[in-house]
């Protein structure tokens, strides 16, 4: 029966590459413990924008009082009147009646006068492209007082594969209040926008309740990604420990060392 040696020296060879690995290991285990300490935090918050949602409406905070991070996905009501004269069009997508296809067309983003003075603009849903022209949705118009419901959002951001807006044409990929507000000259407006509720029984366009609380959470895949190269590593570096602590020793380099090896 043939036993295996550990070669003398070997494990002062193993210093370097175990630091190594050890320094590596350490930053794979912290990311797969960080990502799963996110995975509880989106999750918590997830649950607090869903209550938020379904919550009773509420009034509109006052616009300088408003705190995005307090007050966003907040169910509320307001009472005005609609300037259908200045919605604007923002091309967007909204789920079909066929699973997995999505419409293509425009949120209606229309100013409302409030009741107790001031502006907000409302999105008040989705229509599809063909009925882009208000005369062809005329049963969606609403006219005179209205009381409107919804979920309080902030300005949406342009992001790097957005294309820029062209006013001049009409042309809105981002609700971007700011931009919407001076290219209609509607002067100072809400710091937020109201997405309106679905109106029950309703077939007309736009459509509300367009919203859909699907904030990504993937930390848990990202956790097992993070965990798995580790034990990966685990794995290479041992076969790597194994072999360097057994491997043969280097042989003489002259016949002189030969013999003086032979002899010890």
């Amino acid at each position: 029966m043939t036993t295996t040696t550990i070669r003398a020296g070997a494990w002062r060879d193993l210093l370097a590459p175990g630091l190594a690995a050890l320094v590596a290991l350490a930053i794979l285990l912290g990311l797969g413990t960080w990502q799963l300490a996110r995975k509880g935090e989106k999750e918590a918050l997830i649950a607090r924008i869903v209550a938020r949602s379904k919550a009773a409406p509420e009034p509109l905070p006052a616009p300088e009082a408003w705190d995005p991070a307090r007050d966003e996905f907040r169910h509320v009501r307001v009472a005005g009147t609609y300037l259908n004269d200045q919605e604007t069009l923002v091309h967007g997508l909204a789920a079909g009646e066929t699973p997995g296809r999505a419409l293509q067309g425009y949120y209606v983003i229309t100013p409302l006068r409030r009741d107790g003075g001031g502006l907000v603009l409302v999105n008040r849903g989705f229509t599809p492209t063909e009925l882009k022209r208000p005369e062809d949705r005329r049963a969606g118009l609403v006219e005179g007082p209205a009381t409107v419901t919804g979920i309080l959002r902030a300005s949406e951001a342009r992001t790097l594969f957005v294309p820029a807006p062209d006013p001049a044409r009409g042309e809105w990929f981002n609700r971007d209040l700011a931009g919407i507000a001076a290219a209609r000259g509607l002067g100072e407006v809400a710091p937020y926008f109201v997405e309106a509720d679905a109106e029950t029984g309703s077939q007309a366009w736009p459509r509300g309740g367009q919203l859909r609380v699907d904030l990504p959470n993937n930390h848990m895949q990202y956790a097992f990604t993070w965990f798995g190269i580790a034990a990966c590593l685990i794995g290479v570096f041992s076969v790597f420990a194994w072999r360097r602590l057994h491997e043969a020793a280097p042989g003489p380099a002259d016949p002189e060392g030969a013999r003086e090896a032979a002899r010890r």
